[in-house]
C-alpha cells in the first residue's frame, strides 16, 4: 500500500505553515501517521492490561521482540522489518506463558520472569552470532525505536493490526472487562473467560510487535501501561477510564514523535514517547492530589 498522496498532502500543509515545519520531511509524516494509528489502540488495550494487572507481561512481550528480530535476521529476513519471525516468535512466547500459567500453581509474574529470562538469554546468544554478519548497532533502532526507519510497509502492517484489533476488541470490550474484574461472575453469566483470556493475550502481542519499530522493544510495553495508569488515577467512571487512556496514549505518541525533531533534541522516538507519557502520569497524579485537597 502506498501513502504517497497522503504524505504529499501533509507536506503541503506543513510547507504552507498550517502544520509544524518538520512535517515537510516524509519520514516524519510516516512516523506521525504511525503514532496516530497505534496510539489510540495501545491506549484502549492498556485499560485491560492495567485491570488484569499484566503490566509485566506486556513488557516481557516487548523484550521478547528482540529475540524475534535476531531469529529473523538469522533466517534471512530483512533486518529493517523481520515481521514473520517477530510475530511468530512473540505469539509463541505469549501463548506458552499463558498456557503454562493456566496449568501450574505458579504466579503469573514468576512464570513471566522465567520465560523472559530464557528468551533474553537466547536473544543475546543469537546476537553474538549475528555480530559477525551485520552491523550490530542497527539493532539500537529495534531497542529504542526510530522515526527514520518507518516506511510504507511498516505503515501497512500497523494499519492492518490496528484495524483487526479494533474490530475484535470493541464488540467484546464489556465481556473482556467483566472477565478481568470478576472472572467468577463472568463465568456465571456465560462469558468464555479462558477463551477471552487467550484472545486478549494475542491482541496485546500483535499490537506490541507492530509498535516496536516506533517505540522500540525496550519501551513498547510502557505505552500500554502508563497512559492507562494515568487515566485510572483521574477517571471517575469506566467510560472515562477508557477515553482518557486513549487520549493520553495518542497525545504521548504524537508529542514524542514531533517534539524531538521540532526542538532538535537528541532523543530516540521511543524514549521521547515514554517520557511524554510519564509527564502525563505525573500531571494526573498532581491533579488527583489537588482534587483530594479540594474535597478535604
Amino acid at each position: 500500500m502506498s501513502f504517497e498522496a497522503l504524505r504529499a498532502l501533509v507536506q503541503g500543509w506543513a510547507g504552507a505553515g498550517l502544520l509544524p515545519a518538520g512535517l515537510t520531511h516524509g519520514f516524519l509524516v510516516n512516523a506521525l501517521l504511525s503514532g496516530l494509528v497505534i496510539g489510540p489502540v495501545l491506549g484502549g488495550l492498556g485499560t485491560l492490561v492495567v485491570t488484569k494487572r499484566l503490566a509485566f507481561f506486556s513488557e516481557a512481550v516487548g523484550h521478547a521482540a528482540l529475540t524475534g528480530v535476531a531469529i529473523g535476521i538469522l533466517v534471512g529476513e530483512p533486518y529493517t522489518g523481520p515481521y514473520a519471525s517477530l510475530f511468530g516468535y512473540c505469539l509463541l512466547f505469549a501463548l506458552l506463558v499463558n498456557y503454562t500459567r493456566n496449568r501450574s500453581n505458579l504466579t503469573a509474574d514468576t512464570l513471566i520472569g522465567v520465560f523472559l529470562s530464557v528468551s533474553l538469554a537466547l536473544g543475546a546468544s543469537l546476537l553474538l552470532i549475528l555480530a559477525s554478519r551485520v552491523n550490530i548497532h542497527i539493532l539500537e533502532n529495534v531497542l529504542f525505536g526510530s522515526v527514520l526507519t518507518v516506511d510504507d510497509r511498516d505503515l501497512t502492517v500497523l494499519l492492518a493490526v490496528a484495524a483487526g484489533v479494533t474490530a475484535l476488541m470493541l464488540p467484546l470490550f464489556n465481556r473482556l472487562l467483566l472477565a478481568s474484574f470478576n472472572p467468577a461472575l463472568a463465568r456465571v453469566r456465560g462469558v468464555p473467560v479462558k477463551g477471552l483470556d487467550y484472545l486478549f493475550i494475542v491482541l496485546v502481542t500483535v499490537v506490541t510487535v507492530a509498535s516496536v519499530k516506533i517505540i522500540g522493544a525496550i519501551l513498547v510495553g510502557a505505552l500500554l501501561v502508563i497512559p492507562a495508569a494515568a487515566a485510572r488515577v483521574v477517571a471517575s467512571s469506566l467510560r472515562g477510564f477508557f477515553l482518557l487512556s486513549v487520549a493520553f496514549a495518542s497525545v504521548a505518541a504524537v508529542a514524542g514523535i514531533l517534539l524531538p525533531v521540532q526542538l532538535a533534541l537528541p532523543v530516540p522516538s521511543g524514549g521521547a514517547i515514554i517520557l511524554a507519557a510519564g509527564l502525563l502520569f505525573l500531571g494526573a497524579l498532581l491533579a488527583r492530589l489537588f482534587m483530594k485537597g479540594e474535597e478535604g
